[in-house]
């Protein structure tokens, strides 16, 4: 008999990396394709804005929704129902009326529908996958398969970066967003072929796995009874985390949102020069959030779970914000460029330990919890969305960019009240 584990746990992991992978691409392609858009379509800087904020509203606002879904129906059933919406509003992006529509509402509107529902239809990816890591691996390994999937998405902003910007260049943005679109349904049929909710519901796991993924704990992988996510919204762990989280948040949508636009009009680099670079950010984030996340599993097996998943955030987000307004006010493009691809590598050291918290804070409601977490964190991108180019409109780049490091010193405050220690 062989009482070796098997690991199939993560292969789940691989199927939720690239899932998360896609997620991004389908996700940051307006982002990549703003310098085109905006005046091809006829829209300013801050209609822009409020076109970025439909997304980051519709993604706030279906977090919580998205959680309890997945607590409820299991992450095979909605992850893959939500993979082939995304490639579904991919396609409706292409097709919003321009500006020879003779109408700049219906313009807006459009766009600002069609980003809210791609918000939508992607904000249940992050609790999905948390539920997913909750079901899927032992206490105290958590932060670093959701570092791992962070990477996931930070290599598909890598990746979308300096394609889309080639792609808008040679076709044009429209004919670009239907080349990335059956990105999503690739993914839906590929987690909805492999993935199960339950370990012991997959033919290839032996018990020896299943004994490891349970050790410790009692089982999570049935859903909560009803009414159990009332006191997640009242738990003080979970609404701490949230906020901190959502000050780390804060910077990376300026990264997400910001970044290319920020280096093509501000520091006056050519889209595809800027590309690279945004290219390499991301890549470095996703660096950070495979080291965070391996770095903060670490200390939870060597400290616990308080001091593991906290001190990998108060580090991280002390350099990341000074990186931050160090870029910012540099007169050196280069210097500016160097400090913030650090700086979010810094940022998304924190991603794994982030989601570790949640995870053990909400045990059987995981999924709802991790909802609350990016409700909250994605609150903070529409504020982005919305003020810094106002900001930037007033008081210039210089301080809307830097603005974002001390929202970073915040985030610190927050989570050293945060105990990852206590479950709901």
């Amino acid at each position: 008999m062989n009482n070796k584990p098997t690991n199939v746990r993560w292969r789940i992991l691989l199927v939720l990396v690239f899932a998360s992978f896609v997620s991004y691409i389908l996700r940051a392609n307006l982002s990549i394709a703003a310098p085109a858009m905006i005046p091809d379509l006829g829209v300013s800087e801050v209609q822009w804005g409020w076109i970025l904020a439909a997304f980051t509203a519709g993604y706030a606002l279906f977090q919580f929704p998205g959680g309890l879904l997945a607590d409820r129906f299991g992450p095979r059933l909605v992850l893959t129902v939500i993979a082939v919406l995304w490639g579904l509003l991919t396609i409706a992006t292409s097709l919003v009326p321009g500006e020879d529509s003779g109408s700049i509402a219906l313009v807006i509107g459009t766009l600002f529908l069609v980003r809210f529902l791609v918000g939508a239809t992607h904000a249940p990816i992050f609790p999905t996958v948390g539920a997913s890591i909750c079901r899927w691996f032992p206490v105290g390994n958590w932060a670093f398969p959701n570092g791992l999937t962070s990477t996931g998405l930070t290599l598909g902003y890598a990746a979308c970066a300096p394609l889309l910007a080639w792609l808008v260049t040679d076709i044009g943005w429209r004919q670009s967003f239907l080349v990335l679109a059956p990105f999503g349904f690739v993914a839906a049929w590929l987690w909805w072929w492999y993935a199960r909710n339950d370990p012991s519901q997959h033919a290839a796991v032996n018990p020896a796995e299943i004994a490891l993924i349970r050790e410790g704990r009692p089982d999570v992988h049935t859903a909560p009874p009803r009414g159990e996510w009332l006191k997640v919204l009242k738990n003080r762990d979970v609404l701490l985390l949230t906020l901190s989280y959502s000050c780390m948040n804060f910077v990376f949508y300026d990264a997400f949102n910001w970044f290319f636009y920020y280096l093509v009009t501000v520091r006056e680099f050519s889209a595809t020069d800027a590309g690279l670079v945004t290219s390499s950010q991301w890549i470095a984030g996703g660096i950070g959030a495979a080291l965070g996340g391996w770095i903060c599993d670490r200390l939870c097996r060597s400290v616990g779970m308080r001091w593991g998943c906290r001190l990998p955030v108060v580090i991280g987000l002390l350099i990341c914000g000074a990186l931050l307004i160090g870029g910012s006010v540099s007169t050196s493009a280069q210097a500016a460029v160097l400090m913030l691809v650090f700086c979010f590598f810094f940022n998304q050291l924190t991603e794994g330990a982030f989601w570790a918290a949640g995870i053990s804070i909400g045990g059987a409601c995981s999924g709802a919890t991790c909802g609350v977490l990016n409700t909250g964190a994605n609150a903070m991108g529409v504020i982005n969305a919305i003020a810094v180019p106002v900001i930037a409109g007033t008081l210039g780049w210089t301080f809307a960019m830097a603005m974002g490091g001390f929202v970073a010193f915040v985030g610190v405050i927050a989570m050293l009240l945060v105990r990852a220690d206590r479950q709901v």
